[in-house]
């Protein structure tokens, strides 16, 4: 067991089904290289997960050998909504379904349980601060980035001169729920596309999982009779599988994902008259894939994406890297930068 060495601060990632950890050393950077899970059985409501927090911390310092006396801070990142304070949705989220969590100050409530400083982001945020800081690492604040990650739904952040905007809500960085122009996106007769928020043709409605299984390919099934896709048991196991022809190079395929591009693109559009940023990142399952259907995507959100002749040589495109570790490593970036502020 280290009990010589500096602080640290430890990062925690919850999801769904599963909490990741991660321990960063002001010195020595992250003592995790890989994933390192355990249940996170939020399903059973918020007093058996945040212990289940409470063990993947007490797991992370044992396999690390980090004594507990050497944690200033930490870092937790979780799905939304939920406030800038790690307070969740009174009307609770598809991860927080347990009528325990409606309300429910998570933050505060682990806070209180490791008697440590806890601080929250949400799971988007924390994985556009590590992209912004493993991309300019010690001229991340010199910089701003935009991310675009795309899963179930369209997650992603802004970060500012190194800095994650969170707005006095909480709300910033929903990128997903920005409303992006159809023209020229949609083919004919497509209709307008739906998001789970109540929107109508904003970017998460398109460019998601949920967006292929509602809006997207429905339509093109229709436009592709006897596609082997038509032919499974429900639309949403099928949507499941577009990515699988899409990297095959199918053509039905390639037109979803070449619409879901187009979507990013524009967010993107938007993003570089508000913010400029110097970099755009993307992430999420659209590009854990074979090398050429990433290429070919990524190509087609850089074709979507208008800039100024002085904003395309400014800034660049990238993947968010180490997705699988990106939220864990992104709460302990938030957590040291707490400690280094509050305690120097």
């Amino acid at each position: 067991m280290d009990t010589q060495g500096g602080w640290v601060v430890v990062g925690l990632d919850n999801g769904g089904n599963k909490n990741n950890a991660t321990v960063l050393d002001p010195a020595r950077g992250s003592l995790v290289e890989g994933m390192v899970e355990t249940p996170s059985r939020v399903t059973e409501g918020p007093e058996i997960a945040v212990e289940a927090l409470v063990l993947a911390f007490d797991d992370i310092l044992r396999r690390t050998g980090t004594a507990r006396e050497r944690v200033r801070a930490v870092g937790l990142d979780t799905p939304g909504p939920a406030s800038a304070e790690g307070v969740i949705s009174s009307m609770g989220s598809t991860n927080f379904a347990h009528e325990g969590w409606r309300g429910f100050d998570f933050r505060a409530a682990l806070e209180r349980r490791l008697r440590l400083p806890v601080v929250y982001n949400n799971d988007g945020n924390a994985a556009a601060l590590y992209a912004h800081h493993a991309c300019f690492g010690s001229e991340a604040a010199r910089h701003s980035s935009v991310s675009a990650i795309v899963g179930t739904g369209l997650g992603g952040g802004v970060v500012e001169a190194g800095r994650t905007v969170k707005g006095a809500a909480g709300m910033a960085g929903e990128l997903g729920h920005v409303h992006i122009p159809m023209q020229g996106l949609l083919a004919e007769g497509q209709p307008m596309p739906k998001c789970n928020c109540g929107f109508e043709g904003d970017a998460e409605s398109v460019a998601s999982l949920t967006g292929i299984e509602k809006n997207l390919l429905p339509y093109w099934l229709s436009r592709f009779p006897g596609h082997e896709l038509g032919r499974e048991a429900s639309i949403a196991k099928a949507s499941k599988l577009v990515r699988t022809f899409g990297e095959q190079g199918d053509p039905m395929a390639r037109r979803i994902f070449e619409q879901q591009a187009m979507a990013i693109g524009r967010l993107f559009t938007i993003a570089a008259n508000f913010t400029d940023p110097s970099a755009y990142f993307v992430g999420g399952g659209v590009v854990e894939t074979a090398r050429e259907f990433r290429d070919w995507f990524m190509g087609k959100v850089r074709e979507n994406t208008v800039l100024r002749e002085e904003q395309a040589r400014a800034a660049r495109f990238a993947l968010v890297p180490d997705l699988d570790m990106a939220g864990a490593r992104g709460a302990a970036l938030a957590a040291l930068e707490h400690a280094t502020a509050t305690r120097g």
